[in-house]
C-alpha cells in the first residue's frame, strides 16, 4: 500500500511551468502562475518582461506553455494570461 500523498493539479501545473520558465527567461521574459481553476479547467498565468509586450507571446502561451501544462495535467483545458 502506498501512503504517499497525491500530487495536486496545482502542483503538476507548477511543475510544468517550472519546466518552460527557463526558455521564456532566455528570451528576456518570465511567467508566473496566478490561479488554477480546477472546476473550469482554466489556468491563469502572467507574462512579464519581454514576454508581456511581445507580439509572439500568444504563440508562446498556446504552443509552449499550454502544451506543457496539459501534458502534465490533462484535466486542464486552457491556459490564459491575466
Amino acid at each position: 500500500m502506498d501512503d504517499a500523498p497525491a500530487v495536486t493539479v496545482k502542483e503538476r501545473v507548477e511543475k510544468a511551468i517550472s519546466r518552460v520558465r527557463p526558455y521564456i527567461q532566455s528570451d528576456g521574459g518570465d511567467i508566473s502562475l496566478v490561479a488554477v481553476h480546477e472546476d473550469t479547467g482554466i489556468v491563469e498565468v502572467s507574462l512579464h518582461g519581454a514576454c508581456g509586450s511581445c507580439p509572439s507571446s500568444l504563440v508562446t502561451l498556446k504552443g509552449g506553455v499550454e502544451r506543457a501544462v496539459r501534458a502534465e495535467a490533462p484535466e486542464i483545458k486552457e491556459v490564459v494570461t491575466v
